[in-house]
C-alpha cells in the first residue's frame, strides 16, 4: 500500500460524488444539496489532479490523474446541466440523475490505476482502494445531508438514514480488506513494525471501533422524534469522519512500503 494525497482526493471525490447520485436520484432533497457535494468533490477531484501530476511519473499514475480529470469534468457538467435546468421539470428539460454517475465511474477507472501503482496482489489492492473511497464518501456525505435539514427542515430522515445505513454495511467490508494478508493483522500481532513500537496498530484499531460505534449512536439518535435529533446525529457524523480517516490512512501510513 502507498499514502499518496493523489489516491486518497480521488477516493473522496470518487466516493461522495456516487452517493451523491445515491441520495438525489430520487428528488426527495433540495437541488442545493447536489449543487454543493459536486462543488465540493469537483475541488477535490482537481486537487488530485495537481497532486498527482506533482508527484507520479509512471503509467499508472498518468491514467489515475486522467481519471481524476474525468471526474472534475463529469462532476461540472452535471453541476452546470443542474443549475440550468432547475425547475425544468414543467417545461420538458428536468435534469437526468443519470448524469450524476460519469464523475464516478471515471474515478472508479482512475481508481483501478491508482491500485496497480500501490503495488502488491491487485485484486486486494483494487479492493482497498475501491472500499476506501466508499466507505469515505458515505459518511462525509451523510455528515454533509445532516447540514442539510438546516435549509430543509421539513425533509424526511429517510435519506440520512439510507446514508447511515450504508456506511455501516461497508465498515465490515472496510475493516476486512484492511485486515486480509499482508495487512493490519500483522501490525497487530508485531510482524511488521509500524515504526512505532505498535502505536499505528491500536490507532488504527480504535478508530475502526470508534468508527462503527459512532454510526450506530447516529442512527439511535436520528430515531428521536425532535429536529434536534438530527443535529446530534450531525454532530456524531462530524467524528465519524474523523475515525473514518483514521481507519483508512493510518492503515495505509502503516503498510506504506
Amino acid at each position: 500500500m502507498q499514502l499518496d494525497l493523489a489516491t486518497v482526493l480521488l477516493q473522496w471525490s470518487t466516493g461522495g460524488l456516487l452517493f451523491c447520485w445515491v441520495t438525489t436520484r430520487r428528488r426527495e432533497v433540495g437541488p442545493g444539496y447536489g449543487w454543493l457535494l459536486r462543488g465540493v468533490f469537483l475541488v477535490l477531484a482537481a486537487g488530485s489532479v495537481v497532486a498527482g501530476r506533482v508527484t507520479g511519473d509512471g503509467t499508472s499514475e498518468l491514467v489515475r490523474d486522467l481519471g481524476a480529470m474525468g471526474v472534475v469534468a463529469g462532476a461540472a457538467v452535471a453541476l452546470t446541466q443542474s443549475i440550468t435546468r432547475r425547475g425544468g421539470a414543467t417545461r420538458g428539460v428536468e435534469f437526468p440523475p443519470s448524469l450524476d454517475l460519469v464523475a464516478p465511474v471515471a474515478g472508479l477507472v482512475g481508481l483501478a490505476a491508482a491500485a496497480s501503482a500501490a503495488g502488491g496482489p491487485y485484486p486486494l489492492s483494487v479492493a482497498r482502494v475501491v472500499i476506501g473511497a466508499l466507505f469515505l464518501g458515505a459518511v462525509t456525505d451523510a455528515m454533509l445531508l445532516g447540514h442539510w435539514y438546516l435549509v430543509q427542515p421539513g425533509l424526511d430522515r429517510a435519506p440520512i438514514r439510507q446514508l447511515v445505513v450504508l456506511s455501516t454495511v461497508i465498515w465490515p467490508f472496510e475493516v476486512a480488506a484492511l485486515l486480509w494478508p499482508t495487512g493490519m493483522a500483522q501490525v497487530l500481532d508485531g510482524t511488521i513494525e509500524d515504526g512505532w513500537d505498535g502505536l499505528l496498530g491500536w490507532t488504527w484499531a480504535v478508530s475502526a471501533a470508534t468508527t462503527i460505534g459512532l454510526l450506530v449512536l447516529t442512527w439511535l439518535a436520528l430515531g428521536e422524534r425532535s429536529y434536534s435529533a438530527v443535529m446530534a446525529a450531525t454532530g456524531l457524523l462530524y467524528l465519524a469522519i474523523l475515525t473514518a480517516f483514521g481507519t483508512d490512512l493510518v492503515a495505509r501510513a502503516a503498510l506504506a512500503g
